[in-house]
């Protein structure tokens, strides 16, 4: 069930509130840059995300997935969400929201969702990793 979230950096310069569904599952990514960043997310449809404030606050950067662009806090560097555009698996513009940056999430339904692996370290965003115990 969907359930409006707030969310922010740690300096507080970019908000957002995004509708989401975390009983129906997280994700966690073993690309260069989830692993070094420790994201841990839930997906969000465009029409279910607002940047409530920020917008200037916000640096992008692209690896080297083109269509990913991992927005960071330019003051504190902290990364609430990115955007991932087409072409990706889903064929849809969505948004990985960091559950780390959102306000008021429950621990409980947290750890009662499931978690999906996705490896995008090889390019098989379709298939989980073979190693996932450092995710």
């Amino acid at each position: 069930m969907l359930k409006t979230y707030t969310g922010s950096c740690h300096c507080g310069a970019v908000r957002f509130e995004a509708d989401l569904d975390i009983a129906a599952g997280t994700q966690k990514c073993n690309c260069s840059i989830c692993t070094k960043m420790r994201l841990w997310s839930v997906e969000a449809r465009p029409e279910t995300f607002r940047l409530i404030a920020g917008e200037n606050e916000l640096t992008d950067y692209q690896g080297k997935n083109d269509v990913a662009h991992h927005f960071f806090c330019r003051h504190c560097g902290v990364r609430g969400f990115e955007r991932v555009d087409t072409p990706n698996m889903t064929g849809a513009t969505y948004f990985n929201v960091s559950v780390a940056c959102l306000d008021g999430v429950d621990i409980d339904e947290l750890m009662a969702a499931p978690v999906t692996y996705l490896d995008g370290r090889n390019d098989d965003w379709g298939s989980a990793p073979a190693e996932i115990r450092h995710l």
